[in-house]
């Protein structure tokens, strides 16, 4: 890698060649990315006028707010069950099921919100997964591993394997997200088309390919 002036070589390691406090975790970002997207969301749409559209539904923003904060929540109970189940093994599956479940949260948010407001959400839930990914089962995964090499001992290889496969579910997660993301500048093309949340499906497939390319290239 090239960075502030100077050549990187990084390798992958398979044993802990430094003491356990020397460790450089990268966790912060996450959080803050997170924290600074539910804070706009909070600002924009429950605070602001662009969550609710009368023509779509007309429920007050109080049901508005909660149907969103629980889309967050349901999206990640749903998903860390899912990856934990035997579902979880099968990379074809798992997709499938995701794509299913994708495809439900698209639709039913779209009927519920705004077009824009709906496609938000769906970021918000792949973000809220791919920031409890990181905090709940990627950190303390590689705490056991650390733990365990700092003391000598053989660590479980299905801690660290778990944890490399939230990794790879955040990879295919944040192309999605950065796709929905810029659809708040393309209106006619995406939130206010008559097909709108068949394009928000579309938007996070794709967003899927590019990030499988990434990864073999």
């Amino acid at each position: 890698m090239v960075h502030s002036g100077g050549f990187y070589t990084v390798e992958k390691q398979k044993s802990l060649g430094v003491a356990a406090e020397q460790v450089q975790w990268f966790r912060w970002e996450a959080l803050m990315t997170w924290v600074a997207g539910v804070i706009l969301l909070v600002l924009v749409y429950y605070l602001g006028d662009g969550l609710i559209d009368p023509d779509v539904a007309d429920i007050s923003k109080q049901a508005g707010i909660a149907i969103g904060v629980a889309s967050m929540i349901a999206g990640w109970i749903i998903y860390d069950l899912a990856a934990r189940s035997p579902l979880g093994k099968s990379q074809t599956a798992f997709a499938g099921f995701g794509l299913v479940l994708t495809a439900a949260a698209a639709w039913g948010l779209t009927h519920v919100f705004s077009g824009r407001a709906a496609y938000i959400h769906v970021g918000a839930i792949f973000g809220t997964i791919m920031t409890l990914n990181v905090w709940m089962r990627i950190l303390p995964a590689q705490r056991k591993m650390i733990a365990a090499a700092a003391a000598g001992e053989k660590f479980d290889s299905s801690v660290g394997g778990q944890a490399k496969l939230r990794s790879k579910h955040n990879t295919f997660l944040a192309i999605p997200v950065v796709f929905l993301m810029l659809s708040n500048h393309y209106p006619v093309a995406t939130y206010g088309n008559h097909y709108a949340w068949e394009i928000m499906l579309a938007l996070i497939v794709a967003g899927w390919g590019a990030a499988k390319l990434i990864r073999e290239f």
